[in-house]
Order: C-alpha cells, then sequence, then structure tokens
C-alpha cells in the first residue's frame, strides 16, 4: 500500500526539461565569448561604457527587481499556477515597504512590504486554487486591485507629509551600501585601461563590489537558494509535483492545495520584495507608477530561464542591462550593440546553415545585414529606441529562446483535490 513517506520515491519525479542543457563549463564558455564580443565591439565603436563599473553596477540594481519578481513567478509556476498578477504583487511592495519604512525604519518596510506583496499571493491562491478560477483572469484583476488600492490608500497615508504628495512618500531612511574599497578600487582603474576582455571583467566584477545596497545580496542570495529548496529538499520535490502531475502527488499522500498555496503566497512576498526595492532602495519613496512593467519583465526572465534560478538570473541580468542604457549615456551605447546585435545575427545564421536550417539562416543573415547598415550609416540612434530597448530585447529573446523551453506539465491547469479518484 502507498504511504505518504513514498513521495520521495523516484516515481514523483519531474520529467527533465525538454532539450539539453548546458553544463556550468559551457555555460561560463558561453558568458565569456559573450563578454569577448562585447568587448570587441567597445574597441571598434569606442563605446566605452557599455562595460564600464558606473554601467554594470547601474545594471545589477535594475536586475535586482526584474529577479525578483521572477523568482516569485518561479515559485508559483513550479507548483502549477501562473502568475501574471506579479506585477500587482510588486506594487503593493512599493506601497506598503515606503509606508513602513517612513513610519518604522526600513528594515521594517522591507518586511511589511513583503507582507503586502504576499498578501496580493494569498488573494491569487484563494481565487485560483479554492475557486478554480483561471489564473490569467485572477493575475489581471490582482494587477488592477492593486493599482486602484495604492492609488485610494496614497493620498490618505502621505498627503500633508513633508515631501510628499498624492502620488509620493515621504522619502525614506537609506538601508546603506558597502563598497570593497581596495577591490573595487583596482578594478575601476583596470576598467579604465580599456584592454581587451580584462578591462571589461574588471568592469562587471566592479560593479559587483562598488556601491551595492545590503538588500541586493539578500536578493542574490535567494537565487541559490531557491534552487537549493526545490530541487534538493523533499519539500521542493512535493511543491514541484503539484506542478508536474497533482494527482500522482494527491495518490501519494502530499496535500496539493497546501503547497499550490505556499508557494503562491512566497511568490506574492518575493514580488513585494522586488516592490520594497524599488521604492526604498532604486528610489527611497514611493511613487505611483514605478513598477512600470517590471513585474511582466520578470516573468519573460522566468520563461527564458526555463523556469530555473540561474537562468533566470542571467535573463535579470540580461534586462537589467538594456534598461541601465535608457539612463547612462543611452543613445551611444545602443548604437554601439547594434554592431554587436549585427555580429550575433551573423553567428546565429551559420549556426542555423549548419544545422541545414537553410531557410531560417537565410532570414537571420538577412536581418543581420540590415542591423549592420543601421549601425553603418548613423551615428546614434532615436531616444525612442532607446526608452524602447528592453521591451525590443525582452520580446527578441522570448521569441528566440521559446523552442526549447518546457514548463511545468501542469502550469495552469485546473486541478480539484480527489479528481483523480
Amino acid at each position: 500500500m502507498t504511504t505518504a513517506t513514498d513521495v520521495n520515491q523516484p516515481t514523483l519525479q519531474p520529467a527533465a526539461p525538454g532539450g539539453r542543457r548546458l553544463s556550468l563549463p559551457v555555460l561560463l564558455l558561453v558568458i565569456a565569448g559573450a563578454l569577448a564580443l562585447t568587448s570587441i565591439v567597445r574597441i571598434i565603436t569606442g563605446a566605452d561604457g557599455i562595460t564600464n563599473v558606473s554601467q554594470m553596477s547601474t545594471a545589477l540594481e535594475l536586475a535586482v527587481p526584474i529577479g525578483l519578481a521572477g523568482l516569485g513567478g518561479l515559485w508559483a509556476e513550479r507548483a502549477g499556477v501562473v502568475n501574471i498578477g506579479l506585477e500587482g504583487m510588486m506594487i503593493l511592495g512599493t506601497w506598503f515597504g515606503a509606508w513602513a519604512g517612513y513610519q518604522w525604519g526600513p528594515w521594517t518596510g522591507i518586511l511589511v512590504g513583503i507582507i503586502g506583496g504576499a498578501i496580493g499571493g494569498l488573494l491569487h491562491a484563494v481565487v485560483t486554487v479554492t475557486f478554480h478560477v483561471n489564473h490569467i483572469v485572477s493575475g489581471v484583476a490582482i494587477n488592477i486591485l492593486a493599482l486602484g488600492a495604492t492609488r485610494y490608500l496614497a493620498p490618505l497615508a502621505f498627503e500633508g507629509l513633508p515631501g510628499a504628495t498624492g502620488k509620493q512618500s515621504p522619502p525614506v531612511e537609506s538601508l546603506g551600501a558597502f563598497t570593497i574599497p581596495g577591490l573595487s578600487d583596482g578594478l575601476s582603474d583596470l576598467n579604465r585601461e580599456g584592454w581587451f576582455l580584462i578591462s571589461d571583467l574588471a568592469g562587471l566584477l566592479g560593479g559587483l563590489v562598488t556601491n551595492v545596497s545590503w538588500l541586493t545580496l539578500i536578493a542574490i542570495a535567494l537565487v541559490p537558494a531557491t534552487w537549493w529548496i526545490l530541487w534538493r529538499t523533499p519539500f521542493g520535490l512535493r511543491l514541484r509535483s503539484c506542478g508536474e502531475n497533482p494527482i500522482a502527488a494527491e495518490s501519494l499522500g502530499v496535500n496539493v492545495y497546501k503547497y499550490k498555496y505556499i508557494a503562491v503566497i512566497i511568490s506574492g512576498g518575493l514580488a513585494g520584495l522586488g516592490g520594497v526595492f524599488l521604492s526604498i532602495v532604486a528610489n527611497p519613496f514611493y511613487l505611483e507608477g514605478q513598477v512600470s512593467g517590471r513585474g511582466y519583465i520578470g516573468l519573460a526572465a522566468m520563461i527564458f530561464g526555463n523556469w530555473m534560478p540561474g537562468g533566470l538570473a542571467i535573463g535579470a541580468g540580461l534586462f537589467g542591462y538594456t534598461d541601465s542604457l535608457n539612463l547612462r549615456g543611452g543613445s551611444s551605447n545602443v548604437h554601439a550593440l547594434l554592431l554587436l546585435a549585427a555580429i550575433l545575427l551573423v553567428i546565429g545564421a551559420i549556426w542555423l546553415a549548419l544545422r541545414k536550417k537553410y531557410n531560417a539562416s537565410a532570414i537571420t543573415l538577412l536581418i543581420g545585414a540590415l542591423v549592420f547598415t543601421w549601425y553603418a550609416t548613423t551615428n546614434e540612434v532615436p531616444n525612442q529606441v532607446v526608452s524602447a530597448t528592453p521591451y525590443v530585447i525582452t520580446l527578441l529573446v522570448l521569441a528566440l529562446s521559446a523552442q526549447r523551453l518546457r514548463m511545468p506539465k501542469a502550469d495552469g491547469m485546473p486541478y480539484r483535490r480527489g479528481q483523480g479518484k
């Protein structure tokens, strides 16, 4: 007779994602190759800003809320619940974090912001898990509800306070940041030398040790922590089984509803933490509209990462980097990256040709030629293109990576207790 302890048996192991997964050495080699190509482009174009320490530091700061939202989506979807409501949960996190942070300090603001996002997650769980409402409909409703609730609460809480308006909170006390003095200065000096690859690597590492918020460290630590919990513990196995085959999980004694609730509440808390980062670290105040679609981009980063924490972190870094171009000399840097895009498209065309996909190779080569022509015949790109770059990159990355993706098998599917009997 099967008992609840059998949940650790191989029969419950979720299937491996489709397609071959990159090993760590191969992944590091791909990253090194991308960095080398970027270095070549920097030397050719003279756009030193694309890999300097300030650029990388800004990119890290912008990647953190995207990554936290993506982690939130990962927890929910690994349990089989699609969480389109990440945007609304981030909005709740920004408001609650700034409100509590102003009154009781930033660390209290972080805790309350997480609770605010978790409340949004709980609502999503009640609607989707208990009442079986379509997950997309519930997520969109939460986004609308969160926006409306914060617009109503902001004037009540902030109007009349010093430095505040009906759409903005008073400034919140800084969490503080750290810089490793000797290492940071040395990497900055090395980055300014302009050497091939070495200076670019110094810029990347320098951004990780210069003016880094303590909340950034917490966010980075959450990536391996999520991997360990979900892939190396019995709890994680049970939770993932609910997203792969909830009927089989229930037959082995797993309380599917409980694990879905836990996952979606944690999902909301992580998204709320991403919102707190925006209202306490990125800007020391709540401001209406400051989330600006980062919840959706976090969802895109999760999909790009194939529902895995490591891939999600790379996706968040990519989107954070492209977003940073909009803040630091965006026009010249984006113009330089047109050359990088053209080179990557040519490499992609060659790879497709080697796989005997000649039509796709020809189309890719043509697009690469058009991008190179754009680069060669202009000296800068319009500001509108710079502003749209993060969203264009999001669409392109999802389109190009779609064939290798495999979501959890029961992701978004309705489930009722006892339906397998």
